[in-house]
């Protein structure tokens, strides 16, 4: 029980983070000129990849948590409750954490590679319209599933 009270915790955490992203951070942002836009994204991901202790915490104990959620919900759950724990992380895995180390982690990192000041400002319009939308549209996606996951992990707490 206390493994999926962590795992729902940081999995609730993690949609959390990638909901400010959708409703605070990009529009936010959105509204800067390119190069600023780019630049300030840079230094934003750079405090994630720096290994943010707060962040890695959350995002990595989450994997790590519904790991180990999943593998005592098997001896521990069944009927309906297992199908939601099953639900729950699949949502969570494939839903999330995937399309993260698929698409928005590889687009992050091209945009690290850049050299802002050495862009043309063409260059740069180009190589915020190749980020920009791409990494919105997977961080809706993100979020979306993130929250479903949250809720069955909520639904299959109340169960219990």
């Amino acid at each position: 029980m206390i493994s999926l009270i962590v795992a729902s915790l940081l999995c609730a955490l993690v949609a959390g983070i990638v909901l400010c992203f959708e409703i605070v951070v990009m529009p936010g942002t959105s509204v800067l000129d390119d190069r600023d836009f780019l630049r300030a994204f840079q230094v934003m991901d750079r405090v994630i990849q720096n290994n943010h202790p707060v962040f890695m915490l959350v995002w990595v104990g989450s994997v790590i948590a519904v790991v180990a959620t999943l593998a005592l919900g098997f001896g521990q759950l069944n009927g309906i409750e297992l199908y939601l724990l099953l639900t729950a992380i699949l949502l969570y895995l494939l839903g999330v954490q995937f399309p993260t180390v698929r698409f928005n982690i590889p687009l992050n990192n091209r945009l690290q590679s850049l050299s802002l000041d050495d862009l043309s400002a063409s260059k740069v319009a180009s190589a915020r319209s190749e980020f920009e939308s791409s990494w919105n549209r997977w961080n809706r996606f993100r979020t979306l599933i993130s929250c479903v996951s949250a809720v069955t992990f909520l639904l299959l707490l109340y169960r219990l």
